[in-house]
Parts: structure tokens; sequence; C-alpha cells
């Protein structure tokens, strides 16, 4: 594991982390860059103790008291790192800018951490200075409106006006740690949920669900993660109204506990803990109280304010009566949980991926407005039609409400998880964004584009070797990535075509097309499918797979080396006149001769002249001079050579010594 991930997922700078783990019996180096599992397991475990977090990073959460600008200019002198402002949202090229470095390091730098994001989106605070913080920067938090590098107001798009507001579901996420049965608690809500008749049907989950309980709705996020959550709450949208934080009974507060809550705290969500596994023998839910009380989470009959309710996922325990408290919680935020349905409808993508029937599908969770089929939306900075909906059953439907999650097909890209999604009226902006959506082929026609060369000799005029690339990769961001790094590759003996680039797995039909097109097939984050790796066996088309850029960029950094060639340049390094034949063996000889010019040296390629004329090419095996082995013998110098080869030297042949070099 990094040591920047180990960091951001105790929520401390790399730099803080490198230096308490010496204190805790980690020694790994203040230069390391990764940690063994095992020991990264070890760590987690230990700064998940309350009472050892607090005596080591104590520190990160005291406020410290604010400099005035010119003392942190002198500050910031004095340590020789200079001071960037960050706001809680960064668009990566401003980023950039801001850092004096070019777009695609950053854009590499960020996939290298595990965060796949194009030049034109926009990253959260944490990522951004943990990444600054690695490359020298010193980060402080500006106020600047989040969002304001696109000049989008996620808080007016997502305002509602009391005249048309109207209630609607709450929307539930359910966060924890890993094993504390996250999943099994989602999916006993959705099956006690549905119907006999629907049972059978249940297949199309979406990422979101809804449940309904005594006449009313409650909707259901299946977050991928923290980060993913992280990713739509800092994008300005308010995804959840209510959070469930799972805890074991039979394992307690861990360090995904932690960071729950933490994301918990920053979206300010009112939650509910869900105290799980309560039918495993020996399991003591006081203690898990105590635990949950250390980190500032005194459960009611406590004398504290986080409701807890006890329940068995696996024995379908108490389920009703924590989707009961979920509701007592609603009603409590029940001014809060209202949209207004006469507006454009907004969402936010809470799941995309690349399916194999129906290509890039996207899961949107609509805040405000009604969203319906046909509509004009803007994801992220580009623009779609809405062709088709489903909801979480796999239904197809025509509008979807606030708080539904509606799966959409007929997207020309796959979306980022926590792009928000706009219907869009203004039919300007509509033909700009559609006209920007063409942007990234550009990119690839202007790297396909052939240059024209000014000089008209006729080196110059010969036909360049080609390497042909079809690139499949995960997200746009990616691919976007690869392009960008490709055209600082050196091409003036080669020429790089990217025949094709797309989302998803590689399939049987890229494996055509890179046959036809004598093509690399090359795919980033991705897999091949089975059709397509009998294909590739049978067209012997070889399919590289990468999951770290710099190796795909190696790759490819090879093969147009290999396919270019090397030029192999003669230097002649001296002559020798041959005076006298010593000896003859089956495909050798011994001669004796004085040297013209230059020198004459041993394991080198020897061409043999004769009146002019040459008539064969040897190698020179040794040398000897006043019998003694020598490695050279220069102009002036008479020696003795041994030649071999299939050759027939004669007295007054001319022996030119060269050398080849790789140009």
């Amino acid at each position: 594991m990094n040591v920047t991930e180990l960091a951001r997922k105790l929520r401390i700078t790399p730099a803080k982390l490198r230096e308490v783990m010496p204190k805790l019996g980690f020694d790994i180096g203040l230069r390391a860059i990764k940690v063994d599992p095992t020991m990264a397991q070890a760590i987690l475990e230990k700064l998940s103790d309350p009472k050892i977090r607090q005596k080591y990073l104590t520190d990160d959460v005291v406020e410290k008291p604010k400099k005035s600008g010119e003392a942190k200019q002198a500050e910031s002198k004095k340590e020789g790192n200079k001071v960037i402002q960050i706001s809680e949202r960064i668009v990566v090229k401003e980023l950039s800018k801001r850092m004096g470095m070019p777009v695609t390091n950053l854009i590499l730098e960020l996939i290298k951490n595990g965060v796949m994001a194009s030049l034109n989106q926009d990253i959260d605070f944490e990522t951004a200075s943990i990444i600054a913080e690695d490359l020298g920067f010193k980060v402080e938090k500006s106020e600047e409106r989040a969002g304001a590098a696109h000049n989008i107001d996620y808080g007016k798009l997502l305002q509602v006006d009391k005249k048309n507001a109207v209630p609607r579901p709450p929307v539930v996420v359910v966060m924890g740690h890993v094993d504390h049965g996250k999943t099994k608690l989602l999916d006993v809500i959705r099956q006690t949920n549905i119907m006999e008749g629907e049972a059978g049907g249940i297949t199309q989950h979406i990422g979101a669900y809804q449940v309904e309980k005594g006449g009313r709705l409650l909707t259901f996020i299946d977050t991928p993660g923290h980060e993913a959550f992280s990713a739509m709450r800092s994008r300005g949208a308010q995804v959840a109204d209510i959070a469930i934080l799972i805890v074991a009974a039979d394992d307690g507060v861990q360090p995904q506990t932690i960071e729950a809550v933490a994301h918990i705290r920053q979206a300010g969500l009112p939650f509910i803990v869900a105290i799980n596994k309560i039918d495993k023998p020996g399991v003591n839910i006081d203690k898990v109280k105590s635990d949950l009380a250390n980190i500032g989470l005194a459960a009611e009959d406590w004398g504290g304010k986080t409701i807890c309710v006890a329940i068995s996922a696996k024995q379908n325990l108490h389920i009703d009566e924590l989707l009961e408290t979920l509701f007592l919680v609603a009603d409590m935020e029940s001014d809060k949980i209202v949209a207004d349905e006469k507006s454009l409808a907004v969402g936010t993508i809470i799941e995309s991926h690349i399916d194999k029937g129906e290509g890039p599908v996207a899961t949107a969770l609509i805040h405000n407005g009604i969203l319906k089929k046909g509509e004009i939306v803007k994801i992220g900075e580009r623009a779609n039609k809405i062709r088709a909906m489903k909801n979480w059953k796999g239904e197809a439907v025509d509008r979807a409400m606030p708080s539904m999650p509606v799966k959409i097909l007929g997207l020309k890209n796959v979306p980022l998880v926590g792009e928000i999604l706009q219907v869009l009226a203004d039919r300007k902006e509509i033909r700009k964004l559609f006209k920007n959506r063409k942007e990234l082929s550009r990119l690839v026609e202007q790297h396909q584009a052939t240059k024209t060369e000014e000089s008209e000799s006729d080196e110059e005029k010969k036909e360049k070797p080609q390497v042909n690339l079809i690139l499949k990769a995960d997200v746009f961001g990616s691919i976007e990535a690869i392009i960008e790094s490709l055209e600082k590759i050196n091409q003036t003996r080669v020429k790089l075509v990217i025949i094709k680039q797309g989302l998803g797995n590689i399939t049987e039909k890229d494996v055509e097309q890179a046959a036809t097109s004598k093509a690399y097939l090359l795919g980033f984050n991705v897999k091949m499918t089975a059709e397509a790796k009998r294909q590739a066996v049978e067209e012997n088309i070889e399919i590289q797979l990468f999951n770290v850029i710099y190796d795909l960029l190696l790759f490819v950094e090879q093969e147009i080396k290999r396919v270019a060639g090397v030029e192999m340049v003669e230097k002649t390094l001296g002559k020798l006149k041959v005076l006298k034949i010593f000896s003859t063996g089956k495909n050798w000889q011994i001669v004796g001769g004085r040297v013209e010019s230059g020198k004459i040296m041993s394991d080198l390629m020897a061409k043999i002249y004769r009146g002019g004329e040459l008539i064969e090419q040897a190698q020179v095996v040794s040398l000897e001079a006043g019998k003694e082995i020598v490695k050279e013998a220069v102009a002036g110098q008479e020696c003795g050579m041994k030649i071999k080869g299939i050759v027939e030297i004669k007295g007054g042949d001319e022996i030119e010594v060269i050398k080849i070099e790789e140009k």
C-alpha cells in the first residue's frame, strides 16, 4: 500500500504519518513510498485506538492561531515551500497552474494515487492537499466557493422555492467498516420489501433502490465506498439526508468506522448507529457502546444523543424497528427533506459503468425537479440526451421524481461518480457542450495527423514507419491522460497513430480491428472477454493489459524503438597491408602485416580488399606484436592477427578494421 493511500485512510498527511510511525514501532524510513500490507493493517488498527490517536495526532486537530499575510509569506520563505491556496473543490487544470507544473504530470500523479481525474474535472480539498504536499507545496484552505472554476453554483441549483416545496422520500446511506454487515443489511431491507411476484425479477440492482413501509418511501444508496460518497458530497450536492453507521457487535469500532464517522460529520448528516450481529454468541453490546463513547458517540441510554438500534441482518431481527427509527429522524428533518418539482431536474451520478448489452450507463439520484425521457442533460462538462431510463427494478420509466434513483441509458461517455446532472434549457449552452464532446476526438485526430516537413531532402521524403494503437480504458480521464502522455513521446522517426480509443473491456470486435490495422491492443484497468481472448489466439494478436500508466507508456516507447530499428553506422578505425600468411585453418587464418593508418583492434569486423575491390568480411579475433598478445596496433607498427571467417587472404591484400556504432 502507498504511504499516501494509508495517510488518506487515516485522514492525516503523509509527512505526519512518516513522523508518527517510528514512535509506534513501525520505522520504514522517511523516504519510503510503500508499506507492507501486513504492516499497513497493523498501523490502521493501532491508530484506530482513540487514546493512541489522541496522543500522537492531537496536533493535527488543534486549530492553530491564524497568521497575518506577512507572517505566512515569511514562514513560507523560511521553509522553502511555496504556499498555494485550495478551496473545498478545485479543477485539476487550475491546481496544475497554481503549482506551476504541466497538467499531464499532475494527472499522472493523481492516477498513481488511485484518482482518475481529467484536466477539467474537479477534486476535493483533501485529495488536492495530499498530492500538493507530496510534491513539496504547503497548502492553505481558501474560502473560494466550491465549483467557482466551472461557474456553477450547486447551492443555487439545489435551492427549493418554498412556494413549490413538497416532501420527498428521505435518502439513506449505509456506512461502516468492512465485514460489519453493510451489504447484508441492505439486502435484507430490499428483500423484505419485495412482493412475492417480483422476487424473481429483482436482478437490475443499480446501486440504489427504494423501499416502502406504511405507505412511505425510503431511498437507500449502496455506495461503492467512502471515497465515492465523499466525491458526491464535496461536489456540492447533499446526496443523503440520513446515514446509518453499522458496527458489528463482535468486532466493535474499527478504522473504517472512524473514517465513516468523519465523512458523516463533514456532510452534517443526522445518523443512527445500527449494532449488527447481535445473534452471535458471547457478544457484548455495552462494550460496543463503550467503544462508541470513546470516539464521541454516547448512546441515548448512556445519557448521550446517539440513537442506537441493535439488529441482526442475518436473522432479520429488529429491521422494522430500524426503519421506523429512520422515519422518526426524517420527520425531525422534514423541513429540509423537500424538493421543487417545477424546477429543472438536478441529480448526482452515484454509479457508472460499461454494460455489455447497454453500453455506457449511469445511475443518477434526482434531488430537485422531475427528470423526463428525451431531455438534454449536462453531466460534468458533457451533454447527453436521455434516451431511456429504468428504475431499480429494471422497469422502463419516462419520469424520475425527486429522491428516485434511475438508470440512464444511451450515454456517449461513462460519467464519473459524483458528477452533477442538470437538465439544460439554454440552447446556446447545449450547442456548446455538444461541440465540446468532440474535444477528445480532435485530440486523437491531431495526434494522427502527419506532420509536414519543410526540408525537401530525400531522407525526409521517405515514409516513416508507423505504430498503430487501439486503447481501451476504464474511464474517460484515463484515456485523456494516456493520449496526452503519448503525445510527448519522441516521434521523429516513427509515427504513432491511435486507430481507436474507447471505454470498457476488450471485445472480439477490438481484436478484429487490431488484426486488420496491425495495431497493438492495449487495455488500462480493464479486462478482456472470453471471446476476445479466443480470437486473439487465432489471429495471433497480443493483448497487453496494464493497471499502471507508466508501464503502458514504457511498453509503447519500447515498441516505437523496436519498429524504428537501430541505425548501424560504420566507422573505419585503421587499415593494414598484408605482408605474410603464417597459417591457415578451416575457417581462420593468421596473417602478418603493417598498419598503414589509424589503429587496428581485436574483436572488431574486418573488410578484406584485393585490388581495391571488397572480397569478404571477417572478424579480427586477436592481435600479436613482439610475440605478445596486444589489444591494438597503431600506424607504422607491424603485427600479426588472427582472422576468423570463410576467406582466403593473400599477401598484398588490404584489411580495413571497422567499428559498428548504433545511432
